[in-house]
């Protein structure tokens, strides 16, 4: 068991920052690509302004995924809570940052989670987060091919 308390992760994607927000915060483009692995984003509502909430359920599952934004700069950062309502062993809640840098026509995006309440393995969140972003990955690359 580790005592890594927190995930954080760089990735250099090749669309603009405004993009990758807009994958990122737009509930039909969410549920294109959101979630580890196999599993898949059937529901998206998100309130996108500081003190909204917002909701995704995974199948299979169903996986219940739940938080309220607490700092929303568009198309420079997203800071929001993080809490399994149900389907999840895991029901601490945490806090995830995500900084789109611009790099022209490039992004380096960066992800921490963190500030976990409560003690508990965070390894995968990593591996979620990994597998994730690489979803994420072929969404936009996909764009690319399609266009």
């Amino acid at each position: 068991m580790s005592d890594q308390a927190s995930v954080r992760l760089v990735e250099i994607f090749d669309a603009s920052r405004e993009r990758i927000f807009e994958a990122w915060t737009d509930e039909e483009q969410l549920k294109q690509w959101w979630g580890p692995g196999q599993f898949k984003t059937t529901h998206a509502s998100i309130d996108l302004r500081v003190g909204g909430r917002y909701e995704l359920v995974l199948e299979p599952g169903p996986m219940h995924l739940v938080g309220e934004f607490r700092e929303v700069t568009p198309p420079e950062r997203l800071v929001y809570t993080w809490r399994w309502e149900s389907g999840v062993p895991d029901t601490r809640e945490s806090l995830v940052t995500v900084e789109f840098r611009d790099l022209g026509n490039r992004t380096e995006l960066v992800l921490v989670q963190d500030n976990f309440v409560g003690p508990g393995p965070v390894e995968m969140y990593d591996r979620g987060w990994v597998s994730g972003l690489h979803k994420l990955r072929d969404f936009l690359e996909s764009e690319t091919i399609d266009a």
